[in-house]
């Protein structure tokens, strides 16, 4: 029997610290500690799937809580199951006593952890859900109230409105505008066309 723990973070701006700690405490050896930092969307996950390949029947696999294993619902249960029943390894969720497969091999305690996993499963993808709507409608009504995304604008030179009125009384060309305001044709008649609308309803 040997000890695995598996450390997930969002990103690479995340701190993975606590759950090291956690590993580290539970004397599981540096070695057997796999670390990855993405999403939990899914489990195409290098260190993941790295110690997936090394895990052998009555190994134990440490996680400090249910959502650094995934946060989608269907595929933390069908991972629980494939390392539970096929890989035949024990799990332990640090955070949640309930959810530790060393304890009470019975039918009782096999449907309790069933349960409590479904449970915890279905909160951490609702949780998931509604971050994303939080997010979208905070986006939509900060758009409501003129806040732009994405890169700023660039500023137009200050010679634009005399190039641009020479350009459309086709007094120079569209390149010698975009050369004398000093950028590329196709952003001299962008700037041109967002000036025109501009214009037009003021």
């Amino acid at each position: 029997m040997e000890k695995y723990g598996y450390v997930r973070v969002s990103s690479r701006e995340q701190n993975e610290t606590r759950q090291l700690l956690a590993m580290q405490e539970l004397k599981v050896p540096n070695n057997n500690i796999y670390v990855d930092r993405q999403s939990g969307k899914n489990f195409d996950r290098p260190a993941y799937q790295k110690m997936l390949k090394k895990l052998k029947c009555n190994d134990v696999v440490y996680i400090k809580s249910i959502d650094r294993l995934g946060r989608n619902y269907d595929e933390v249960l069908e991972q629980w199951r494939r390392l539970v029943k096929e890989k035949r390894v024990d799990i332990v969720v640090i955070d949640m006593p309930l959810l530790d497969t060393r304890r009470e091999k019975n039918l009782v305690g096999t449907f309790l952890s069933d349960i409590v996993l479904q449970v915890l499963s279905f909160v951490a993808e609702n949780e998931r859900n509604d971050i994303r709507q939080r997010q979208a409608e905070g986006i939509a009504a900060a758009k409501l109230r003129g806040i732009r995304f994405g890169r700023p604008a660039l500023a137009l030179p200050d010679n634009f409105e005399k190039i641009y009125e020479k350009w459309e009384s086709k007094k120079i060309t569209g390149i010698e505008a975009a050369s004398q305001c000093n950028m590329p044709a196709s952003t001299f008649r962008y700037k041109a066309k967002k000036y025109k609308q501009y214009t037009q309803n003021q």
